[in-house]
């Protein structure tokens, strides 16, 4: 067996005081031999910094004006010294395990380059887990986790769903310098381009078992709906790119992948109507229904904008 390689932890940070103590602490309980941390403290208005630097002065602090998550990513992915590299996000937690079982699926498969794990949601606001809600989390079936999935050549499943989890990835340094950075020009759906551009270069093998818990609270909620479906735009410029076809032949049904926009469209015209934006609403959800007619979510939004119906 391969020797264990240096594993750099990259933390973006923005107002995360409350929750970042507990995010590094499941990363050291993890016990892995050779460990860096890095944090990126993207321009926080609390005391993140404070909070970082006094409880863990050996964590690798690096501090940038607001520029966004996708920027801050980018910037602790270029200061890491590892061979590979994980990402976790400022709130949330890794349960036991989760790197000793990605690096023993990747040595099973030799040549791999990318490893996601299932994952929990979890609707808290406290710091850390509950110790009963970690054990059920961990006793779960595998195939009832949040987040299983496909595994290997998943480029066609990625144009179905985003079915990876940024704070279950770890990659090898080499897939970063091959297919470029987070795109910080999209304000949402950076990571979902990400694991597109990365399922051409290599398989992305998934741990089946959930192995983080992805928190969800008011304040990670996006307050306003946003002006641009974002997820479109990410998977249309995969198809234009590549078309439906993985690096080895597999393709994704496009009747599946119509499906998927039109849920997507739906989505957007909801949260639009929701917000007051009703022409925006009214627009996409008649893109949902040309996209994919069968997609009934479509009709239901375009019929309660059309009667204004909150």
């Amino acid at each position: 067996m391969a020797a264990v390689p240096t594993i750099s932890v990259v933390i973006p940070c923005y107002n995360a005081d409350k929750y970042i103590t507990a995010t590094i602490r499941s990363v050291l309980l993890q016990n892995w031999p050779s460990l860096e941390i890095i944090v990126v403290d993207d321009g926080s208005k609390d005391n993140s910094v404070r909070v970082v630097s006094d409880t863990f002065p050996f964590v690798r602090l690096v501090r940038q004006a607001n520029q966004g998550v996708a920027a801050a990513r980018n910037n602790g992915i270029a200061q890491c010294s590892g061979e590979w590299i994980a990402l976790i996000d400022a709130d949330d937690i890794w349960l036991e395990g989760k790197l000793a079982k990605q690096w023993a699926l990747l040595q099973a498969n030799p040549g791999v380059r990318m490893s996601c794990t299932a994952w929990q949601m979890w609707q808290c606001v406290d710091p850390e887990p509950a110790e009963a809600f970690v054990k059920q989390v961990q006793s779960q079936a595998f195939e009832t986790a949040t987040g299983a999935g496909p595994s290997g050549w998943i480029y066609p499943d990625l144009l179905a769903a985003c079915c990876v989890w940024t704070s279950t990835v770890l990659a090898h340094r080499s897939v970063f310098e091959e297919v470029g950075q987070f795109d910080a020009t999209l304000r949402i759906g950076e990571d979902y381009d990400f694991w597109l551009r990365a399922s051409r270069v290599t398989q992305i093998v998934r741990v089946p078992q959930p192995l983080a818990l992805y928190r969800r609270h008011a304040a990670s909620l996006t307050k306003a709906a946003p002006a641009k479906n974002w997820e479109v735009i990410v998977v249309q410029s995969a198809l234009c790119r590549w078309g439906l076809t993985s690096p080895v032949g597999t393709s994704a049904k496009l009747e599946t992948v119509s499906k998927h926009l039109a849920r997507t469209w739906s989505d957007f015209a909801g949260a639009n109507l929701i917000a007051g934006q009703r022409q925006r609403a009214l627009i996409a959800s008649i893109k949902s229904i040309r996209t994919s007619w069968q997609q009934m979510q479509g009709w239901k939004v375009l019929l309660k904008t059309a009667l204004n119906y909150p």
